[in-house]
């Protein structure tokens, strides 16, 4: 298999882990998943690695209209669901939930991201990622990125746990769209901190939008691009 097609072969396997495919695209690797041992075990690593996102999700109290809302999606038709469109419709739809239901343990790592998202998540289209590390693919940050209804974008830079950082060195983050002509810096990071910036002066947030923490020197990059080992690395999902 060549670089390519493996890469394709994780970005298909951490989409579906994610519980992000369009419907027709989740049901192709159901379809594939028995007779196709290689993406079967791009599945199960992916599966193990989201794991810890299920530490994301703090406990919440449910909103008195929590009940009202899943009780109405018990009786939500396929079609009223493709109609409404959006987050808020496959949040609500029972489409979705028997999506995640069938996706075990991913789905529950799925599922701490989403409720986190759902929490926070700004007004507007938003997007999701997963930076994990390129040696491994363990996962050591979220990004959740969107509008505030026609006032700006945010970011939201979470970790998921320590990152060790040698002395004189610091963590840089950077993002670059597919056509950007190289990768913007998006500022220094704190390890184990998380970070919220606004993104009101770059271009609009796109799928695929590259996401990554780099190792620079302590006052950052002397250059403005990464000069130093890609440490986390994602790609940015639409996720409503």
């Amino acid at each position: 298999m060549s670089t390519h097609d493996e890469d394709d072969l994780q970005h298909l396997a951490s989409e579906y882990v994610l519980g992000t495919l369009a419907l027709a695209e989740r049901s192709e690797v159901e379809r594939r998943l028995p007779r196709d041992a290689a993406l079967r075990d791009a599945v199960a690593a992916w599966e193990q690695r989201l794991l810890p996102l299920t530490a994301l999700a703090p406990p919440e109290p449910p909103s008195l209209q929590l009940w009202p809302r899943i009780s109405a999606s018990l009786f939500t038709t396929p079609a009223a669901v493709q109609n409404a469109g959006g987050w808020q419709a496959w949040w609500n739809s029972l489409a979705f939930w028997r999506i995640l239901a069938g996706g075990g343990l991913a789905a529950t790592a799925a599922l701490a991201v989403l409720v986190t998202a759902q929490l926070q998540a700004p007004a507007g289209p938003g997007y999701l990622v997963v930076l994990v590390a390129p040696q491994d693919k363990s996962p050591g940050w979220i990004v959740q990125a969107g509008s505030r209804g026609g006032k700006g974008r945010d970011l939201n830079l979470i970790p998921l746990g320590p990152t060790a950082v040698p002395q004189q060195k610091a963590l840089q983050f950077w993002t670059k769209g597919k056509d950007w002509g190289a990768p913007v810096s998006l500022g220094l990071v704190q390890p184990g901190q998380s970070l919220k910036l606004t993104l009101d002066k770059l271009p609009p947030l796109q799928p695929d939008q590259l996401f990554e923490i780099t190792l620079e020197p302590e006052a950052g990059s002397p250059t403005g691009r990464p000069t130093g080992p890609i440490l986390y690395i994602g790609r940015a999902v639409k996720v409503m």
